[in-house]
């Protein structure tokens, strides 16, 4: 990337709060967008300003509804052709990232095919956060920087000046990254191995691994109804745990959530502000990853590297 092309930051509707941030901690100003709104439903982003010959960062989580993902396309063709130098999206929660295999027959790749529309719009270079699953890097044939909130979790967790502390994965998809903090706090580490029928309903979770009397931090990449979250968080109390808290990286909180984690026996829940509007209960903790998302920015700015310090 050309250093001495001029940085500017644009923003989508959907993740203007963290854009702001993301503009305030880097120094510049967020650059100037419109959304023209038809009485049908249908929307024309514009870029209110030249961008010509210009590094250009777009920044849009892919949260529900689909027009946010729509939005962040039309923002790149936008700003391709008003001859933008590079066009980089900026997208703290991914969507579409829990379709990223063919799990069952007749069923759609649905990370694939979002890779495959940026792409098809042009876009140079992809920055996002705590995908769920790493392979999705790969659906790209342009540069990906992968950045983990691991980097602000671990800090937190050591603050937290716990004694006797066990990593917990809710379940086995979840065990790299449990085993990454385990390795990283010198801490021991248990699987919760769940049996799921349908989507976003468990039907059972056992514990392997030893908690009893210990203080227990569950890991995750995202909470969407916290089915599985609450449950392995009751069956590590029923076990004897004497603490439970909860990471989680994108706070999806859909349907029962709130509910369930507030009557769960987690006593915090700390997530990122990856995906707006978190409903304010006094369970859940939001730590801000703009900081994390501006120095990344400067840095592939300015060509230099990104890998110290975003990923242990």
């Amino acid at each position: 990337m050309n250093g001495k092309s001029p940085l500017k930051i644009f923003s989508c509707r959907a993740s203007r709060y963290i854009a702001e941030n993301i503009a305030k901690h880097l120094g510049v100003r967020l650059g100037e967008s419109s959304v023209t709104e038809f009485s049908d439903g249908e929307f024309q982003p514009r870029i209110d300003e030249s961008v010509r010959g210009c590094s250009v960062f777009i920044i849009q989580s892919t949260f529900p509804p689909a027009e946010n993902l729509m939005e962040l396309l039309l923002m790149i063709d936008a700003a391709k052709r008003a001859s933008a130098y590079k066009v980089i999206a900026v997208i703290p929660y991914f969507g579409l990232a829990r379709q990223d295999r063919k799990d069952r027959p007749r069923v759609s790749i649905g990370a694939k095919v979002v890779a495959d529309l940026l792409e098809s719009v042009g876009v140079d270079r992809v920055m996002t956060l705590d995908l769920h699953a790493d392979q999705i890097q790969g659906f790209f044939n342009v540069p990906v920087d992968h950045l983990y909130a691991s980097f602000l979790f671990a800090n937190y967790i050591k603050e937290m000046n716990l004694s006797n502390i066990t990593i917990s994965a809710p379940d086995m998809g979840g065990s790299k990254r449990a085993n990454a903090y385990s390795r990283h706090l010198q801490s021991e580490m248990v699987l919760s191995y769940k049996l799921r029928k349908k989507p976003n309903v468990i039907e059972e979770i056992s514990i392997i691994g030893e908690v009893k009397d210990r203080n227990v931090i569950i890991i995750d990449d995202m909470v969407d109804t916290a089915g599985t979250m609450t449950l392995a968080a009751q069956v590590i109390k029923d076990n004897g745990a004497k603490s439970i808290h909860a990471f989680a990286t994108h706070p999806v909180l859909s349907g029962p959530a709130y509910e369930r984690i507030e009557k769960s026996p987690i006593e915090k829940l700390v997530v990122t502000d990856s995906i707006p509007n978190v409903r304010p209960s006094p369970k859940i903790e939001i730590m801000s990853v703009a900081k994390l998302f501006a120095e990344t920015i400067d840095a592939v700015y300015h060509n230099e590297s990104i890998s110290t310090g975003f990923v242990f």
